[in-house]
């Protein structure tokens, strides 16, 4: 029997606070149910986001009474769906948060967690500067997580362009690879589907990448297109620009028959690196 897999992307705009978020994303919860996924990502930060400068200032609760866990928890139970919530702000310490994601099951529970490991710390123009590691503390740990459909690799956003990582989740077992994101325009239109596509195709994964859409409180834009893509590097769905929900098929043997056609998984070889100096030619 073919292992398919009906799954959907949430794309949410920046909300302010936790309220605002969880009333955005209900009726696409929603709307995914009704669709007949069976696996729905939420994206990076979609229990809100505001900036301040160079700053991103997402609202902030302890993991243990956080309310957009909560919500996001009971329609995962209601609707017997597995739900990726992107990524939340929970309170960490010294003053830091972490930009934390979950992996949560058809009964509510939350089954894994995962901190983001590679801070959006970036000069883009002069006038154009982010510091998330000012107010996000960074995580450590590679997180894969055992779902009933797949091994899942968890990343966030920032991660995508570090691609040992998901080389690594893949040689791990990972059939599913997720990058909830707020991607911002400007390194979005040049750079997201490429970089998406490229994880895709050197793993031999599935991607599963919900993206924030549109303007965050207090200045800039994010991307959207959020994106849903095979282990041969073809797009299954697209969100575009605008709030809204991508839906697509995974027939999951794909990864399958792709890493036995190019296994390059098995193919990486030790080497040594040699710093070169000039050859004199005989």
């Amino acid at each position: 029997m073919p292992r398919l897999l009906p799954t959907a992307c949430i794309q949410t705009c920046p909300r302010p606070d936790f309220d605002s978020a969880i009333d955005e994303m209900t009726p696409l919860v929603g709307e995914a149910l009704a669709s007949g996924a069976r696996f729905i990502a939420l994206p990076e930060y979609c229990g809100g986001l505001r900036s301040d400068g160079p700053l991103l200032v997402p609202p902030s609760a302890p993991e243990t009474s956080h309310p957009v866990l909560s919500a996001v928890s009971e329609m995962a139970r209601k609707g017997k769906v597995w739900i990726l919530l992107g990524s939340i702000a929970v309170d960490g310490p010294g003053g830091r948060m972490f930009n934390r994601g979950f992996l949560i099951d058809d009964t509510g529970v939350p089954v894994a967690r995962y901190d983001k490991l590679h801070m959006f710390d970036i000069q883009l123009s002069k006038d154009r500067v982010y510091r998330e590691s000012a107010v996000i503390a960074p995580g450590s740990k590679a997180v894969t997580a055992e779902a009933p459909f797949a091994r899942v690799g968890m990343t966030i956003c920032y991660d995508l362009r570090f691609p040992g990582l998901y080389r690594d989740l893949a040689k791990a077992g990972a059939e599913i690879l997720t990058v909830p994101a707020a991607f911002v325009a400007a390194t979005g239109k040049a750079h997201w589907h490429v970089l998406n596509r490229a994880r895709a195709i050197e793993n031999g994964c599935f991607v599963v990448s919900p993206c924030a859409t549109g303007s965050v409180p207090g200045g800039g834009e994010t991307y959207g297109h959020s994106l849903i893509i095979d282990p041969w590097g073809t797009v299954l769905a697209d969100a575009g620009e605008g709030p809204g929900v991508a839906i697509a098929e995974l027939d999951l043997d794909m990864v399958g028959t792709t890493r036995d056609r190019i296994p390059s998984l098995s193919h990486g070889r030790h080497y040594e690196f040699s710093a070169m100096s000039k050859v004199k030619v005989a």
